[in-house]
């Protein structure tokens, strides 16, 4: 992630730990050049006191390059700002996600990959990003390292610890190109303090290097140096005057593609160096908003009275609870009618001793009553393919069963008490 600084005015990116290192690399030479060889230089030109200028051109040659080092490590290289959510477009649904697994869980939202554009009368193809959900602009690609979109995107640069894009290309440019005349121009006046050495005393190169060891060490620092930062100049003066990016070169190298892009080195300058930079995108400073997450489609469905899968899932668990129910109280109910059943005929053998045939009947009547309504109940609650409400739990339910078979029951204990 990026590191701000000063309320977000600067930004960094996440390896911005070796920014102090390049930082050492350019300042620490520049001081020992001025402290062993442009110190002794600054009266070998007497006439015109030159030799300060030495040393002059030395220091602000140095703070010029590292000037340039911060514009380009402490700017926005052109980051898109991502989106909160998916573009508004029609998705296409992954075939390869089950319809179970769509259903039951987020929809396989699946955006097409590609996008046709039209760039100076010519189709380029753009590619959707998943990690910013947009589709990126012509040039554009996502940088791996500082995990952000970057318009017209070259390279990250560890050494200055930033992508280099569309915003800070021409101070990476810059930035490039000064350290490779610093260089030179550091190893040109140390070979000539050698040469003066060397005219004082009549002495040998040897003689000369031995006595000014630290020209010895800038020579051979600068020479190395000129051979990544020599290089990269001239590969970024090819790269401006065809009107390719770094990572376009690579990319692209085997493709033999028309560059549409390139409108003739003049132009192609003009657009890199005279072009006026766009503001940021990214308002850094500004607080985030939070936003309101959109509802999911199993929330539509539920808004609209549409049943989901795991609804019915819970339909189907409660109505077996309910068949448990209904066979337990049935066993139960069951095994009361029989002693009401074996009481019955006990009565009946002291009804036909007694002789009396009114009270057999309304007996009778009775066991029947009985007998029906706790036969419909048990019908209810089996032929029942749904709960009436989804409020009112299995238990609810088969408290009120439970209650409606005990209460028939004490009624017909009642009759023959």
């Amino acid at each position: 992630m990026q590191k701000f600084f000063l309320g977000g005015r600067l930004i960094f990116g996440p390896d911005a730990r070796s920014l102090p290192v390049t930082l050492l690399l350019i300042s620490v030479p520049s001081i020992i050049f001025c402290i062993f060889v442009a110190r002794h230089l600054r009266h070998r030109f007497s006439p015109y006191n030159a030799g300060y200028g030495i040393m002059v051109v030395a220091v602000v040659f140095t703070i010029y390059v590292l000037i340039i080092l911060f514009l380009t490590s402490a700017r926005d290289p052109g980051i898109i700002p991502r989106n909160s959510r998916p573009p508004e477009e029609e998705p296409h649904h992954d075939s390869s996600v089950p319809a179970q697994a769509r259903n039951r869980h987020t929809p396989g939202r699946q955006f097409p990959r590609t996008k046709e554009v039209m760039v100076n009368g010519m189709q380029v193809r753009v590619k959707y990003c998943s990690t910013c959900m947009l589709y990126r602009p012509p040039r554009c690609s996502h940088c791996s390292i500082c995990n952000n979109c970057v318009e017209r995107f070259d390279h990250h640069c560890p050494w200055v610890g930033q992508c280099i894009g569309l915003r800070n290309y021409r101070f990476f440019f810059m930035f490039v190109s000064s350290t490779t005349l610093l260089c030179i121009y550091v190893f040109s006046m140390s070979a000539l303090y050698i040469k003066v050495l060397m005219d004082d005393n009549h002495r040998t190169v040897w003689e000369a290097m031995k006595e000014s060891p630290p020209s010895v060490v800038l020579m051979a620092y600068c020479f190395i140096a000129l051979w990544f930062v020599g290089g990269l100049t001239g590969f970024h003066l090819y790269l401006i005057g065809t009107n390719q990016t770094t990572y376009e070169n690579f990319r692209h190298r085997a493709d033999n593609r028309i560059n549409i892009f390139d409108r003739g080195c003049p132009s192609n300058f003009d657009e890199i160096f005279c072009t006026k930079l766009n503001p940021s995108k990214n308002n850094f400073r500004a607080l985030v908003q939070e936003e309101v997450p959109r509802p999911t489609e199993e929330a539509k469905a539920e808004d609209v009275g549409g049943d989901t899968h795991p609804k019915i899932e819970v339909d189907l668990e409660n109505r077996q609870d309910l068949l448990k129910i209904s066979e337990q109280h049935n066993i139960e109910e069951g095994i009361d009618l029989s002693k009401i059943s074996r009481r019955q005929n006990d009565e009946e053998n002291d009804s036909r001793e007694s002789n009396d045939p009114l009270r057999s009947t309304l007996e009778a009547d009775s066991i029947m009553g009985i007998n029906h309504r706790a036969s419909l109940t048990m019908t209810m609650i089996r032929s029942d393919p749904e709960p009436s409400s989804y409020g009112n739990s299995s238990s609810e339910i088969a408290a009120d069963s439970h209650s409606n078979s005990t209460v028939t029951i004490k009624e017909a204990g009642r009759l023959f008490e």
